[in-house]
C-alpha cells in the first residue's frame, strides 16, 4: 500500500494509511461538531471530503504514469456506485439546479435516472454485481454530474483504457488501476463514515441511482439526515456487515 502523507501541521512520522484514517476521521468529527445543526453542514462535509481526496491523490501520484481516463471515455460508468448520504444529497441538489438548463440542450437529467434500474430489489436484496448498467448522467461518453461525482467515480481510475473495455466485454479481468487512486478513496470514504458513525449520523453507503430517486422525491431528506435519520436505509448496500465495520472502524481508531 501507497504510504500516505499527513498534512503539513503533522509531524513527519505520521505517516501510513492507518494515520492518515484516524487524521481524517478526527477532521470530519470537528466538521460535524462545529457545524451540527447549521444550514451549511453539508457543504462544509462535502467540501472536506472531496479537497482531501484529490489533494492526497495529487501528492501520491505525482511520479506515476499518465491516467488512460478521458473525457468521452465511460467505460467504467456501468456498474453499481456506492455513496454515502451527503455524497448523494450533493448529487440530488446538483440535478435539481441543473436539470432545467440540461432538458434545453437535450439531456433530460431526471428522465434519464427514472429509467435506470435500481441495483437493490424492493426485497432489499442487491443485485448481482456483475450486473451492466450504464449511469443515468453519462451522456455521449460524458459525465454531466462530473463537478459532484462520488467518491467511488474519482477513486476508480485506470492506466489502460482497452484492458477496461476489455473487462466490461467480460475479457481481461486485471486492469492495471491506480492504487493510490482506490487507497485515498477507501480512506477518506471510511473515515468520513466512521465520524459519521460517532456523530450520531446516518453512516452506511446506498446504490447511488436509488438513493437519488429517493433524494428528488423528497425534499426533506437533507433535513432528514441532518436531523439524524437516515432516509436511504431502504436501499443501503450491506456487502459488507455494518457489525464488521463497526469493529474495523474501532481497530482503527485505537
Amino acid at each position: 500500500m501507497v504510504p500516505i502523507a499527513q498534512s503539513a501541521a503533522q509531524p513527519a512520522e505520521a505517516e501510513g494509511p492507518v494515520a492518515f484514517f484516524k487524521a481524517q476521521h478526527q477532521g470530519f468529527l470537528d466538521t460535524f461538531s462545529a457545524y451540527r445543526a447549521k444550514p451549511d453542514l453539508l457543504d462544509r462535509v462535502w467540501m472536506q471530503a472531496f479537497t482531501s481526496f484529490e489533494r492526497n491523490v495529487a501528492d501520491q501520484t505525482h511520479q506515476l504514469p499518465v491516467l488512460a481516463c478521458r473525457k468521452g471515455c465511460g467505460t467504467c460508468c456501468q456498474i453499481l456506485v456506492a455513496a454515502t448520504a451527503p455524497e448523494v444529497l450533493m448529487v440530488a441538489r446538483y440535478v435539481r439546479g441543473m436539470a432545467a438548463g440540461f432538458k434545453n440542450v437535450g439531456i433530460d437529467l431526471v428522465g434519464r435516472l427514472y429509467g435506470a434500474a435500481d441495483f437493490v430489489e424492493p426485497s432489499g436484496n442487491v443485485r448481482p454485481m456483475a450486473l451492466v448498467r450504464e449511469c443515468p448522467f453519462l451522456a455521449e461518453g460524458i459525465c454531466v454530474i462530473y463537478p459532484v461525482r462520488p467518491l467511488a467515480c474519482r477513486g476508480h481510475a485506470s492506466f489502460d483504457e482497452e484492458a477496461c473495455v476489455s473487462a466490461l466485454e467480460g475479457g481481461l479481468d486485471n486492469v492495471p488501476v491506480s492504487e493510490p487512486h482506490r487507497t485515498v478513496r477507501g480512506l477518506v470514504q471510511n473515515a468520513l463514515q466512521s465520524a459519521m458513525r460517532d456523530a450520531g449520523f446516518a453512516w452506511g453507503l446506498y446504490d447511488l441511482v436509488a438513493a437519488l430517486k429517493i433524494a428528488l422525491a423528497r425534499p426533506d431528506c437533507e433535513a432528514d439526515f441532518a436531523n439524524g435519520g437516515d432516509p436511504f436505509a431502504t436501499v443501503a448496500l450491506d456487502v459488507v456487515s455494518r457489525d464488521e465495520m463497526e469493529s474495523t472502524f474501532d481497530r482503527l481508531k485505537s
